[in-house]
């Protein structure tokens, strides 16, 4: 933690935690994206986890989603469908929908996406028929960038996870 600048050699915490570099240049603003309706806060959890949902960049004319890592889990902070893949996935879109309409935007506005799957070789086959369907309906055209990957993911529970980014000019 000191050569982060967080403690000082006497072990009290440093009053420039604050990086002497934002003087001169201050952080972007981020504004925290809520869809409580949906999906609860991660810092919510029973076992409490540090992120945002989702942050909104704006940069000039355009504004920008950074949506986290999003899976199939309710307004309470539980997850949903256990063992039912097809569902997650269904209530995973569900959920990162609803975020990107807190911020007044559609999939239309989505240009990437990273998707975690529990297990690859059994579900990446049905994810991508769910995906293109989804995507389909929506006439989305052209597709988002998009990343699989496969992975453990932070509950035993969960079996996909999407983040997403989106970007759209500001009217």
């Amino acid at each position: 933690m000191k050569k982060l600048g967080i403690l000082t050699d006497d072990h009290k915490i440093s009053d420039t935690v604050f990086p002497p570099i934002h003087v001169e240049r201050p952080p972007i603003e981020k504004h925290v994206v809520h869809a409580p309706h949906t999906i609860n806060e991660a810092y919510d959890y029973q076992k409490p986890s540090s992120f945002s949902r989702a942050l909104r960049l704006d940069l000039g004319d355009y504004k920008v989603l950074v949506i986290s890592g999003t899976a199939s889990v309710n307004e309470e902070g539980n997850p949903e469908h256990i063992g039912d893949f097809k569902a997650q996935l269904w209530r995973t879109y569900y959920n990162i929908t609803n975020l990107l309409e807190a911020e007044g935007m559609t999939w239309h506005d989505v240009v990437r996406t990273t998707n975690y799957l529990r297990d690859i070789e059994r579900d990446y086959g049905e994810f991508n028929k769910i995906r293109t369907s989804f995507y389909n309906w929506l006439g989305l055209d052209p597709l988002p960038a998009a990343t699989g990957i496969q992975a453990r993911l932070c509950w035993e529970t969960l079996l996909v996870e999407i983040e997403a980014y989106a970007v759209c000019k500001v009217r």
